[in-house]
């Protein structure tokens, strides 16, 4: 049976791209040779670094924009520590929306003052923070645009006369943005780009510098600007897999086309939360994600058939994260209409079994 995959990560990918991706492991461009033996020097692999960078920053509309984008190792938590040995010299503003948040929030304590411009925490994460003032004198705000644990979702991006720092992890390649408001977006690969092993970084060149410490190499965004994300040995593995992945993207009508279908499943799964008695949905109705559904059962008694009928259906990765419990639907890209119409059949079901 056809599992349907709602892992929040690392996530489901298309079909095409991991048929391409294994092909490479037995032999990578008919060189009788696997993706994985080859140098990372060869002009085999340094074509492919160099278009994932470059594609990676014509589906986000920043070509030629003061731009560059870096595909480096340790995930959205070295993030939270390479942004702020970089950018942070004295003060800067954190909007705390989740656990990711408060995580990167703990890393920039390490090298200055960080002001927590305004937090969910008091509700266990269900909304996102409005009308909160940014103080004066910030280096940046950080801020998290989409919450997988708790399934809330930025759905507006504050323009502003500092850099703007995203973590875009789960949301990266989503929805339509203006991405020209972000100065430094960083988004771990193993949800909507590719296998967990890389991290998207996409950084405005004229904000680096400015820091009087001294940055060791391996931590330094200019260091690896310079070296083309080739300081050191990539993760070539889920570097290809990621530029399989955006080609996929980008011939599947790009960011627009993406949004469009993440649109009509968040449609589908919260329309059936809301209409069905035996489902509560957890996140604020104007700040739900349409990456990641959280919702809990109203009586807990059917746990145990529903879970039953979740695996008879063939529906894998949808338990809630222990923050919040229930479930939760990770729709991610490569995730299908019809996957998640089978979840809504699987929910309406329960209700007339109830």
């Amino acid at each position: 049976m056809k599992k349907h995959n709602f892992s929040a990560g690392p996530s489901i990918l298309p079909q095409e791209v991991l048929k391409q991706a294994s092909d490479a492991v037995l032999n990578f461009n008919n060189s009788g040779l696997s993706l994985l033996e080859i140098s990372h020097r060869s002009k085999d692999f340094v074509d492919v670094m160099e278009e994932a960078r470059e594609l990676a920053l014509q589906l986000l509309g920043l070509e030629g924009k003061g731009y560059k984008a870096l595909f480096l190792q340790g995930g959205a938590s070295m993030q939270f520590v390479m942004a702020a040995y970089n950018l942070l010299e004295n003060k800067a503003g954190y909007l705390n929306t989740g656990t990711w948040s408060d995580k990167a929030i703990k890393e920039a304590k390490l090298f200055g003052d960080v002001v927590e411009v305004a937090s969910s925490k008091d509700k266990n994460f269900n909304y996102i923070p409005k009308d909160y003032a940014i103080p004066s004198g910030l280096d940046y705000l950080h801020i998290t645009t989409n919450n997988t644990i708790f399934g809330t979702q930025l759905k507006n991006i504050p323009a502003l006369d500092i850099p703007l720092v995203a973590d875009m992890s789960s949301d990266i390649f989503s929805r339509e943005l203006d991405f020209t408001k972000f100065d430094l977006i960083y988004a771990g690969a193993q949800k909507n780009m590719g296998p967990a092993g890389t991290t998207l970084v996409v950084v405005r060149e004229d904000i680096l510098g400015r820091v009087t410490r001294k940055v060791p190499a391996m931590l330094d965004y200019t260091q690896h600007i310079s070296k083309g994300s080739m300081y050191n040995t990539p993760p070539v593995f889920a570097v290809y897999t990621s530029l399989l992945t955006l080609r996929w993207l980008k011939e599947n009508g790009g960011i627009k086309g993406a949004e469009e279908n993440n649109d009509k499943k968040a449609t589908l799964i919260y329309s059936e939360i809301d209409l069905n008695p035996l489902f509560t949905g957890f996140a604020a109705l104007e700040d739900r994600s349409s990456m990641n559904a959280t919702f809990n059962l109203t009586e807990d008694n059917l746990k145990e058939t529903f879970d039953t009928m979740l695996k008879e259906a063939g529906i894998s990765g949808v338990n809630g994260h222990r923050s919040v419990g229930g479930y939760r639907a990770s729709m991610y890209n490569a995730l299908s209409l019809k996957s998640v119409g089978t979840l809504v059949d699987v929910m309406s079901e329960l209700e007339r079994k109830a």
